[in-house]
């Protein structure tokens, strides 16, 4: 056996699309992913439904790439399937999704509260892209009684950060959309950066969305802290062993569509989702176990993973 349910098919779809979109909303919806396969199996062998369980996960796996907070919940439920019958291996894979969901959902908080504490009342931030736990900073800030504004980043070819327009004025935040190109225009008004990462390296270099790197230099030079809000899910670490990240290319149609293209004649186009960023560039990496230095968050990587990382649903 060796097949996969609709559910996982409609979240991998979802999640190439970028329907489903937002590190730890990936990692949540392939947790779930995985546990709709546990039950849709239908076999009495423990190792067809091993089979099958990888199959999935595989499946989940080849949709992005770079996004590391999808390995990483592939890895944390199929770690956990154990059993000698079938019955024991779909509830150690369910038991298993269902705590992971919790966890994230909490980290979420706690990241938001460690963060929260580098702001002060009255602060004005800017934001690239859309980050969940980048809103969840802004989040607690605003439940702990402060006031903050956001200058947000309309961040081009999908306007991602309409999102977070949309996002931070439910929290009562006042909002100043602005185009890309216009940040160094406005970051002498802002007293940080913050930004999501989509992968953080053992280095301490932050992949995220394109856009980030510049955004990050710029604020160095202007002399505004970058803080980078993750939570542990987004640690890279196979790049304890030197590998390396893959920076995923999106179609071209995002950035032209065929008619344009046609009119302007024979164009290369190019199109990465994400950009690395240096860690001489950041301030601090804030995660739900707190913040650290970016040169140091290698040593939270290894307590977390140790120095090998394998891959389960390549077995």
């Amino acid at each position: 056996m060796d097949s996969v349910c609709p559910e996982v098919e409609q979240v991998a779809d979802a999640i190439a699309s970028m329907e489903t979109r937002g590190a730890a909303t990936i990692a949540d919806a392939a947790a779930g992913a995985l546990a709709a396969q546990a039950e849709w199996i239908e076999t009495e062998d423990p190792e067809a439904f091993r089979a099958a369980m990888r199959a999935a996960a595989r499946t989940l796996a080849d949709t992005r790439p770079t996004a590391v907070s999808l390995p990483n919940a592939l890895r944390y439920v199929l770690h956990g399937m154990h059993g000698g019958t079938v019955s024991d291996l779909r509830t150690s894979v369910v038991t298993r999704a269902e705590a992971f969901r919790t966890d994230l959902d909490r980290a979420q908080g706690r990241l938001g509260r460690v963060g929260a504490g580098r702001l002060r009342d009255g602060d004005t931030v800017m934001t690239h892209c859309h980050s969940t736990a980048a809103v969840a900073v802004v989040r607690a800030a605003v439940e702990q009684g402060k006031h903050v504004e956001a200058y947000v980043k309309e961040t081009r070819p999908r306007n991602q950060g309409h999102i977070t327009a949309k996002e931070l004025r439910e929290l009562g935040v006042p909002v100043t959309l602005i185009v890309d190109n216009a940040a160094h225009r406005f970051l002498d008004e802002c007293d940080h950066v913050i930004v999501g990462a989509d992968s953080i390296a053992a280095d301490g270099s932050v992949i995220n969305k394109v856009g980030t790197s510049g955004l990050a230099v710029l604020a160095r030079e202007r002399g505004v802290p970058v803080m980078v809000a993750a939570g542990t899910l987004k640690l890279h670490p196979d790049t304890l062993t030197g590998q390396a990240v893959e920076i995923e290319q999106r179609a071209e149609r995002e950035v032209i569509d065929d008619e344009s293209r046609e009119e302007i004649g024979e164009i290369t186009v190019r199109n990465p989702a994400f950009d690395v960023t240096p860690p001489r560039h950041l301030d601090a990496i804030v995660t739900e176990k707190g913040q650290f230095p970016p040169e140091s968050i290698v040593s939270l990587m290894r307590e977390l993973y140790g120095d090998q990382v394998d891959e389960p649903w390549s077995e």
